[in-house]
């Protein structure tokens, strides 16, 4: 890169901060052919033309001024970020090396001692804004960068959103009765996390990073109901007992699925670890009466005891071709009565705790009489097709 053309593209502005007015005219005549010049006769105004608006490139500073010295000037501008990056070049009478020293110390670039020799003054300010434009091209390319990361960074996040939840949906509009299910449970979900991080038995797991994870794992809980005949997905009505076990198949092929997408990646992802969990977990019960697996207590993820508590209310609260919507005290009160038997019992009592947060969620993203009305016309034309 042609430095040159970074420092005389425009004219670099140096400002000069000196109380003697024969050394600020002296600098102005050495530097105004070639530079933009400001002066300053105190450190005050020094201070306030570096931090203004238009601060200059490089500052020439005296040291012996009375009310402000050059060191504290020098001092106060590499501690606020305004002005921390501008050079500082002290002109100074004071040629005793630990004045040098303590200088340099405080951040100047250079220390130049009286009298001054033009031609080394000329130099050593032309070496300084070479480096000073280095530095900020290179400062610019690395916010470039790092903003640039941030929005690639964004946009994957996004796209890695859509795609969950487009699966999860595909998943979805196979079930005739789900409705808005998958956005509903996903926020239950977050609600009851946030509310149990702090409980010593969920602290260690439940940290912002994770939490971030469950909502984006938990669409994925039902996602092995794409491999479900649909005589029995579909089939309107209670299933029979062995209906019903060809359903309990859809936690293993929902996790085994999630599986094999983490395998043709060839790497382990943290939130397709979760949504594993939850698929294959998310239907075991506390007293180790559920399924696939019959886990009892810890030995169920935290993130499927959170699941099966967000999936449970949401079911109870929405409406069935085989039966009507409950209220949500009557469905608080059944995720209550399973306390120690189904649920984890703290996190029913979480739950107890913000009830009111999973009633808010239900009412903001309710079923509609049309969605309702467009998954029977769905369901009687998938019965009348298998017929």
């Amino acid at each position: 890169m042609d430095m040159d053309v970074l420092r005389f593209n425009d004219k670099a502005t140096v400002l000069v901060v000196d109380d003697t007015p024969d050394n600020l005219a002296l600098m102005s005549a050495l530097l105004k052919t070639t530079y933009k010049v400001k002066v300053a006769n105190n450190g005050a105004k020094g201070l306030q033309i570096a931090a203004s608006a238009t601060p200059p490139d490089l500052i020439l500073l005296d040291v012996m001024m009375p009310d402000i010295d050059g060191y504290e000037v020098c001092r106060r501008l590499k501690a606020n970020a305004r002005t921390h990056n501008i050079p500082v070049i002290f002109l100074t009478a004071k040629s005793e090396p630990e004045d040098e020293q303590k200088g340099l110390e405080l951040g100047a670039a250079d220390y130049i001692t009286k009298p001054i020799s033009a031609p080394i003054l000329l130099a050593r300010v032309a070496t300084q804004l070479t480096l000073k434009a280095s530095a900020d091209f290179l400062r610019d390319q690395n916010d470039f960068l790092t903003a640039e990361v941030a929005r690639r960074t964004r946009e994957l996040e996004a796209v890695q959103d859509v795609t969950i939840l487009a699966l999860a949906s595909l998943a979805e509009t196979r079930d005739a009765e789900t409705g808005k299910h998958i956005l509903r449970t996903q926020r239950y979900v977050k609600a009851l996390a946030e509310k149990l991080r702090p409980h010593p038995r969920f602290s260690s797991f439940l940290t912002e990073e994770n939490i971030k994870t469950l909502f984006k794992s938990a669409p994925l809980h039902d996602i092995g109901k794409v491999g479900i005949p649909d005589r029995i997905l579909l089939k309107p009505g209670r299933y029979e007992p062995h209906e019903l076990e060809i359903m309990k198949n859809h936690t293993l092929l929902g996790r085994d699925a999630i599986q094999l997408a983490e395998d043709w990646l060839g790497t382990q992802v943290e939130f397709l670890t979760i949504a594993k969990e939850i698929a294959l977990c998310h239907q075991e019960k506390w007293d180790g009466s559920g399924y696939p697996e019959a886990r009892v207590g810890d030995s169920i993820p935290v993130s499927a005891r959170l699941m099966a508590i967000a999936d449970v209310y949401d079911a109870l609260i929405s409406r069935r071709v085989y039966k009507e919507r409950l209220p949500h005290e009557k469905a608080a009160q059944i995720i209550v009565e399973g306390r120690g038997s189904h649920f984890d019992p703290d996190m029913v009592d979480a739950f107890i705790e913000i009830q009111d947060e999973f009633r808010e969620i239900a009412q903001l993203y309710p079923d509609s009489d049309r969605d309702y009305q467009k998954k029977i016309e769905f369901l009687a034309q998938a019965v009348a097709d298998q017929a």
